[in-house]
């Protein structure tokens, strides 16, 4: 049999309970393999073969949440867990690891013909509040502020009847309290008997039962207001992320044939060239062709300060050109920007859950119908035993039923996991899940790669050492040999002499020697720029002349000698530097107690010379094999590694770590086996993200003991008879509200 996902926008979720119920749900359809919610991304994905898909939108919408398919998968065999999906919003795969497909992500309409939830059928239509506009015109708003005007119109008409007071308030009651049933039927039928809305229901109608209309309908109200303020602040942590897409403009100035024209970005190929006056956003991550000015890459990377850009530099689609006029050539498509990417990998990450989330909601499970069947006892056994006042012990039970709801403790872990992902993304710190955040908390030591991790990854001049005439004679001479050269040495000396606005003079008879170095004629004098032994060959190097280049060597640098009609005019010598923000990187680990190591492929002496430079462990001449091996041993001794590197000779280490790290430049294959990505390629973000996962367990911590702390407090005031119904639906509502505000603090973190 063959296997299918199909991908759905699901508007309405506020929080893990409700993606719970979905899921519970649609699993019980037959023909259903597999499903997975994602609340912070708003979308579910359902594996299936020749299941009743009109049925899955209808499970759903029954519970009050809109649905809307977006794609259907391709087949694939049954089983298989990289069965890939073509469409948008549903272009990774949902088995446990870290597969990255680069498919479409553009954000979709809502597909023709879906499911929503009907209003007249339900009462409450769970609108989804980050993309329908603003709160107040939601469904669930609607609903609220109808009740709220009833409960009031109930209190006023109370006074002039007296006598009917308890069946005005019944009316009243039932505006919010059919909705509420309807969805806690669909839900018990569905597979979830013990859900919120069932301890509602129960409660309310006890409640009028025992002849307390007035309070059931005031818990009614808030209870919706608690619901309501939930949404909102699940509108908020969503949006957060979806915000991103924002910064891509709607359409680009294409080049075409020396004319431009305005196209929709969508419609954007890579190897397209794109014209960004000053002050517009850039449509595409791209290369600088032509023009050189500042761009303001604050909304994507957080740098504060404008950037210089020039011919041959990248740029990130979404930040802001300032100045100058740029023509760029776009390097990916729309849907595999770097903001799609950020958008891509956090919504994904959504769907792996920390271990403290999935023990909350095993305890979850058991808590709920626990809670029930504690309420029962606490309203019959003391009429029967002890002969106390039934109506007095009921009140007390369904008081309880409502201080035991676990949404609060529910949502507690996610709420704080959502909101650490969202800020770590704008920050450009990718982390695939929650459990992945939390494991970045134990990390107590890190091994770097050395080339474009620690270092540039391209080497630069570093030292200019003229034998006769100056440096910029020197630098000029050598950039006329290398000129058209595409080697990176070459690059490097161009580029410095760019860097000074040198004038390169024209060369003739330039000859590449392979092995030994570049000749030819500048100025009428017979040049050759190689190596110091090919130098050695074609002219005299004095003892002095020796002696720096042997310094120059024990410093990992290396050594072109520049001859000119058989004299050794001058040296250059290059290096791969380290990051600008490497020390103050390693510093920061450092300083909170985590070991540093670097491992390289690169030679010994290179290797010490950068450690040296930096203050850090080296290991050197290391193959890929050799790098994992070095991580295990130090897993053995207990410690918890995070790998960071950026090519295919880190993908075995970053696989093995506790957590691996990609950095942002670097190959697809490490940004696919990483755990995370430092998307902007600083070294002091690795420190960043583990002082981020640090963060967010702490509110976690704060969110489990405020929820179950509230809890305990109002079960015991209840029990004694200080507190009754209202405090107790604002014990539930008011921790839930109470978490989601503290855990949506970590938005605002700064750093």
């Amino acid at each position: 049999m063959l296997a299918e996902k199909t991908c759905y926008r699901i508007e309405g979720m506020d929080c893990a309970s409700c993606a719970m119920k979905i899921e519970t749900a649609v699993r019980r359809v037959d023909g259903v393999a597999d499903v997975a919610v994602s609340v912070t991304a708003g979308t579910m994905t359902v594996q299936h073969s020749g299941a009743d898909l009109p049925l899955v939108e209808r499970r759903v919408a029954g519970l009050g949440y809109g649905i809307s398919p977006l794609a259907t998968a391709a087949a694939a065999p049954s089983g298989h867990a990289h069965a890939h999906t073509h469409g948008p919003d549903c272009d990774h795969d949902h088995a446990h690891d870290h597969e990255h497909d680069h498919a479409a992500h553009a954000a979709p309409a809502r597909a023709a013909g879906s499911v929503a939830a009907q209003p007249g059928a339900g009462g409450h239509d769970h609108a989804h509040l980050a993309l329908d506009g603003p709160w107040w015109k939601s469904g669930k708003a609607r609903l609220t502020l109808l009740c709220g005007a009833a409960l009031a119109s109930a209190y006023g008409l109370g006074h002039f009847f007296p006598r009917l007071d308890p069946w005005i308030f019944i009316a009243a009651l039932l505006i919010g309290l059919v909705p509420i049933a309807r969805r806690a039927v669909m839900a018990g039928l569905s597979g979830t008997p013990f859900s919120i809305e069932t301890l509602m229901t129960i409660a309310a109608v006890g409640a009028v039962i025992i002849g307390a209309s007035e309070e059931a309908a005031a818990v009614v109200f808030l209870f919706l207001v608690g619901e309501l303020l939930e949404g909102v602040a699940a509108g908020r942590a969503r949006s957060s992320i979806r915000a991103l897409t924002a910064l891509v403009p709607k359409t680009a100035c294409l080049v075409e044939g020396g004319a431009t024209r305005e196209v929709p970005v969508e419609s954007l190929r890579i190897g397209d060239v794109i014209l960004v006056r000053p002050g517009e956003r850039l449509p595409a991550d791209g290369e600088v062709l032509d023009g050189a000015g500042t761009v303001n890459e604050a909304p994507v990377t957080g740098e504060s300060a404008p950037v210089a850009k020039q011919a041959g530099d990248a740029v990130f689609a979404g930040t802001v050109n300032g100045e100058a006029a740029l023509t760029l050539r776009a390097t990916t498509a729309p849907s595999d920007n770097t903001i799609a990417r950020v958008v891509r990998l956090v919504e994904e990450a959504q769907e792996s859950k920390a271990p403290t989330e999935r023990f909350i909601d095993r305890f979850a499970r058991w808590y709920t119908p626990l809670v029930v069947v504690v309420a029962a006892l606490v309203a019959v056994l003391p009429p029967l035993v002890f002969g106390a006042a039934w109506d007095e012990w009921i009140y007390k039970g369904l008081a309880l039923l409502l201080i035991g709801c676990p949404c609060a403790l529910v949502i507690s872990t996610p709420a704080a996991i959502a909101a650490g992902l969202a800020v770590g993304a704008r920050r450009g710190l990718l982390i695939k899940g929650g459990a992945v955040l939390e494991a970045l908390r134990t990390i107590n030591a890190v091994a770097f790669d050395k080339t474009g991790t620690l270092t540039e990854g391209k080497p630069a001049v570093t030292d200019l050492v003229a034998f006769t005439g100056d440096d910029a004679g020197l630098l000029a001479r050598a950039a006329a040999l290398e000129a058209g050269s595409t080697h990176p040495l070459a690059s490097a000396i161009l580029a410095q002499a760019a860097a000074r606005g040198l004038a390169i003079p024209p060369v003739q008879a330039a000859v590449a020697l392979g092995g030994e170095g570049v000749s030819g004629t500048v100025e009428g004098a017979a040049l050759f720029l190689g190596s110091p032994k090919a130098a050695g060959a074609r002219a005299t190097l004095s003892a002095d002349q020796e002696a720096t280049i042997g310094a120059l060597n024990a410093a990992g640098k290396t050594v072109a000698v520049l001859v000119a009609d058989g004299r050794a005019q001058g040296l250059i010598a290059l290096r791969d530097e380290p990051r600008a923000d490497a020390q103050v990187g390693l510093d920061a680990l450092k300083a909170e107690g985590i070991r540093t190591l670097m491992l390289t492929g690169d030679n010994e002496r290179t290797a010490q010379a950068i450690g040296a430079a930096l203050g850090i462990e080296v290991r050197a001449g290391l193959m890929p094999a050799d790098k994992q091996r070095i991580v295990n041993e130090l897993q053995r001794e207990g410690l918890k590694v995070a790998k960071v590197g950026d090519g295919i000779n880190d993908a075995p280490a970053l696989a093995a770590a506790t957590v691996g790290i990609a950095m942002g430049g670097g190959t697809d294959v490490a940004l696919e086996t990483a755990d995370a990505a430092v998307l902007h390629g600083r070294v002091g973000d690795v420190a960043g993200m583990i002082a981020l996962s640090r963060a967010t367990m702490r509110n976690i911590h704060q969110n489990i003991t405020l929820a179950l702390g509230l809890k305990a407090v109002f079960v015991v005031t209840t029990l004694a008879g200080i507190t009754g119904l209202w405090p107790a639906i604002l014990a539930d509502t008011g921790a839930t509200v109470l978490v989601t505000a503290n855990a949506l603090r970590l938005l605002g973190r700064k750093g």
